[in-house]
């Protein structure tokens, strides 16, 4: 029912930021696409996690990956208007759960991998900025905050997750002759499935 709720302002919003144009409107089938969407990953959110503070932060960032996501494949963007904020979102959920949960290493360890993820990422941007963008690399923290806080592994996993699905995606439209070898494909996509994957092969936490 929230997917259903959310799935027209969340399209709206992908798209105008794409297109940068405040009136622009998303197509009935791009709304029903990001209801389905929105409502297995806000679904997937509270099984996976419960009904606890860190889940608002997780499933705020769930829904701003729809909008990136969407951006991304439209104009090869990825908006600071969009991550920032739900990286603020998703660490004051974080603090709220470790303020009533007691889940103080698992913030810790939030943080940490947000960092850590941000800075290699930085690092390989700034050595080939043509592989990543620094949308790319903000993006990179973000997820890297959200999968450390359930544990290293599942970050490890879902960034390795990530680049493949960009590489086997790059095949298929190779092998289509859909994309050439120096074609730019959108990152937040594959990233985020990525991240989804690794997010639904570790379980409930």
């Amino acid at each position: 029912m929230v997917g259903i709720l959310l799935a027209q302002p969340v399209a709206r919003c992908s798209v105008r930021l794409a297109l940068r144009d405040d009136a622009a409107r998303p197509s009935g089938g791009r709304v029903a696409l990001t209801a389905v969407v929105l409502a297995v990953l806000l679904g997937g959110t509270v099984l996976l996690i419960g009904l606890r503070p860190a889940t608002a932060g997780v499933a705020w960032v769930a829904g701003a990956g729809v909008v990136v996501a969407g951006v991304d494949l439209l104009s090869h963007r990825i908006p600071d208007r969009v991550t920032l904020p739900a990286a603020v979102v998703c660490v004051a959920a974080f603090l709220a759960d470790a303020a009533v949960e007691g889940t103080w290493p698992a913030l810790l360890r939030a943080v940490l991998a947000g960092a850590v993820t941000f800075g290699v990422a930085a690092l390989a941007a700034a050595v080939a900025p043509s592989g990543l963008g620094f949308g790319d690399v903000k993006l990179l923290g973000l997820v890297g905050l959200v999968l450390g806080w359930i544990g290293w592994d599942v970050l490890l996993a879902g960034v390795f997750l990530g680049f493949l699905t960009g590489a086997v995606v790059s095949l298929v439209l190779l092998a289509t002759r859909r994309a050439g070898w120096r074609t730019a494909l959108p990152f937040a996509p594959p990233l985020l499935v990525g991240a989804a994957l690794a997010l639904a092969l570790q379980g409930p936490v």
